[in-house]
C-alpha cells in the first residue's frame, strides 16, 4: 500500500493558479487527487474571492457536486504589504489579514461538513517562519497574519479531531515566487537571507509542495496540529 497515495480523494487548492499553489496541485494530481482549483484568475479552475462568504460556499458547493465530495484542503492563497509598520496603511493591513487569516479561516470553516460527511478529511495552512519568527525585514501585517494562522492550526486540530479531520500547516522561508520576487531580484537582500539559511540552498515550491502532500496523505494519519517547517534550517538557529 502507497500511503502516499490520494486515490479516490478530492482537494481544493486556494490561490493555486501560480508557485506554491499550483506545484501543490500537480503534485496532489500526480498522488491520485482530484483537484479544484480557487484563484481569483485561474487559467484552469474556479474564479473566486477566498475572502467572499458567498463566493467560498458557491465554490466549495460547485466542487463537490462536480467531484461528489471534498476531503482535503489546502488555504494557500496569501497577500503581502512589505513596508515599515509606521507607513502601512490600515487599509493594506487589513487586506492582508483578510486573505492570509480570515480566508483560511472562512475556507476551513465552510469545508468542515464536506469532510465531515466523507468521515474525515485533511486541511493544511500554508503558513511561514515568519508565523513563528520576527523575521528579517519589517512586514508587520505579513508576520501577524501568519502567527494568527499558526494558533488557528492548532485550535482547529483540537475542534476537529473528533470528526477524524486533520489540520496542520507549512511554514516555508522565502521560496522565489511572485510574492518574493523584490526579494530574490536584489543581490544584497538576498545575501542576507542566505546568512539564515543554515543548508545553503532556500527550498523551491515542489519541496513545499511535497510537504503539503505528506500531511494530506495517510502517512500522516496520526499528525494534528503542527507546523511544519520547510525552511533550509532557518528556526534552528
Amino acid at each position: 500500500m502507497d500511503v502516499l497515495s490520494l486515490d479516490g480523494k478530492t482537494a481544493v487548492v486556494t490561490g493555486g493558479a501560480k508557485g506554491i499553489g499550483a506545484a501543490t496541485a500537480r503534485m496532489l494530481e500526480r498522488a491520485g487527487a482530484r483537484v479544484a482549483v480557487f484563484d481569483l484568475a485561474p487559467d484552469d479552475g474556479v474564479a473566486v474571492d477566498v475572502t467572499s462568504e458567498a463566493a467560498v460556499k458557491d465554490a466549495f458547493a460547485r466542487a463537490a457536486d462536480q467531484f461528489g465530495g471534498i476531503d482535503m484542503l489546502v488555504n494557500n492563497a496569501g497577500r503581502v504589504a512589505r513596508k515599515p509598520a509606521v507607513d502601512l496603511p490600515l487599509a493594506e493591513w487589513q487586506e492582508v489579514l483578510d486573505v492570509n487569516l480570515t480566508a483560511t479561516f472562512l475556507c476551513s470553516r465552510i469545508a468542515h461538513p464536506y469532510m465531515k460527511a466523507r468521515g474525515g478529511g485533511s486541511i493544511v495552512n500554508v503558513a511561514s517562519i515568519m508565523g513563528l519568527s520576527g523575521g528579517l525585514f519589517p512586514n508587520a501585517s505579513y508576520q501577524a497574519s501568519k502567527g494568527g494562522v499558526v494558533n488557528l492550526t492548532r485550535a482547529l486540530a483540537l475542534e476537529w479531531a473528533p470528526d477524524d479531520i486533520r489540520v496542520n500547516a507549512v511554514a516555508p522561508t522565502f521560496v522565489d515566487t511572485e510574492m518574493t520576487t523584490a526579494i530574490f531580484s536584489n543581490p544584497e537582500v538576498l545575501a542576507r537571507v542566505m546568512q539564515h539559511t543554515p543548508l545553503g540552498r532556500l527550498p523551491e515550491v515542489q519541496d513545499v509542495a511535497a510537504a503539503i502532500l505528506y500531511l494530506c496523505s495517510g502517512a500522516a494519519r496520526c499528525v494534528t496540529g503542527i507546523v511544519l517547517p520547510v525552511d533550509s534550517g532557518y528556526l534552528a538557529r
